[in-house]
């Protein structure tokens, strides 16, 4: 059977153990200290130290191939945007120029705009991976159970785990349909030219939307009957209490976060500038 797409993904490793509200936590904390900084050095031993999280988690990479695929499509996209609408940035960040290839007018390379863009693709490689294992190793009803305990409502809290429990399903809906249309002859496959297969699709596409539109009202008629929303607060069966991988965590990712922020604003400059003399 073919792995769910960003589904949660069951092992046993130090990283699943680990309570929903400290994976929140972490994930929140991680990602600022790579938004915040633009210091190179910071940024490789955020990237490196999540490549050990995610070995230590033994989530494949397989598992997560399509999902990362498509964020370093996105990734090469977003680089070839800054180039194009500001190809000088790297130059005005680290005030100098170094320029290794002439094209035309401002449209040079110079190494500034190569490290200032390296950076930022480091800013993804650092937190994708933690990304995609928070994602992964978090049941859905326990990671409800973490935005509720950190002061998001508990309905909004539903509705973000109604959302990741159903992203297996429409998967398998699409798998359905999609074997079902090509029993009838429509063929999706890559001997089809390209306009062909894009106009098959939405003989697959309309009857997934209808489907999903059904278990929609399905859910939210069965929240209703039984009360959902009534009451202020909620109870989780999903929620675990603090041990002491938490606590432990925590601090180290706290830790990290201090001494990035310290080593990033100490000059009160974010940006590490190798070109300075």
């Amino acid at each position: 059977m073919a792995v769910e797409m960003l589904s949660y993904i069951d092992r046993k490793t130090p990283i699943h153990q680990l309570t929903g509200v400290t994976k929140l936590i972490c994930f929140i904390v991680w990602s600022s200290a790579a938004m915040l900084t633009y210091d190179t050095r910071i940024l490789a031993f955020l990237f490196i130290f999540s490549i050990v999280i995610f070995i230590v988690s033994k989530i494949k990479v397989s598992e997560v191939s399509f999902v990362l695929i498509f964020i370093l499509v996105f990734l090469f996209i977003n680089n070839m945007a800054i180039y194009l609408f500001s190809p000088q940035e790297g130059v005005k960040i680290y005030g100098s120029s170094h320029v290794l290839i002439e094209i035309a007018g401002r449209y040079n390379v110079t190494i500034e705009q190569i490290f200032y863009q390296c950076n930022v693709t480091l800013k993804y490689f650092a937190v994708i991976p933690i990304a995609l294992l928070f994602i992964v190793t978090t049941h859905p009803s326990e990671f409800a159970a973490s935005l509720n305990k950190i002061g998001v409502s508990y309905r909004i809290s539903y509705a973000v785990a109604l959302a990741l429990r159903y992203i297996p399903d429409v998967q398998r809906d699409f798998r359905t349909i999609a074997l079902s249309q090509q029993a009838r002859g429509i063929d999706m496959s890559k001997k089809e030219k390209l306009p062909i297969r894009i106009k098959n699709a939405a003989s697959i596409i309309f009857p997934l939307i209808l489907s999903s539109l059904d278990k929609i009202e399905t859910i939210s008629n069965a929240m209703e009957l039984r009360g959902f929303g009534k009451s202020n607060k909620r109870t989780w069966y999903s929620a675990r209490p603090f041990q002491r991988g938490d606590y432990v965590t925590l601090f180290v990712f706290g830790v990290i976060f201090v001494t990035a922020m310290v080593v990033t604003f100490h000059d009160g400059n974010r940006f590490y500038n190798p070109f300075e003399s």
